[in-house]
């Protein structure tokens, strides 16, 4: 009989990580970096061809992103 039991250990993506609030915060999301419009709450950017992009928090939520540039 063992008395030892296994746990598995907490990753960074187990729990789900939240958006900044704060205005003009900046995120990153697929090699773009989109910054939070304060009085419309909802983070906007530009694509590879300099077309404006905005996106709300649920958006960037299933689109992924960091605080830091990835490619």
């Amino acid at each position: 009989m063992s008395t030892t039991t296994e746990t598995k250990p907490e990753t960074a993506t187990a729990r789900p990580r939240t958006l900044p609030t704060a205005p003009c915060s900046v995120v990153w999301s697929k090699g773009h970096a989109y910054v939070l419009e304060g009085f419309r709450a909802r983070w906007v950017g530009v694509d590879d061809r300099g077309r404006p992009h905005a996106f709300t928090g649920a958006d960037l939520q299933r689109r992924g992103w960091t605080h830091t540039r990835c490619n």
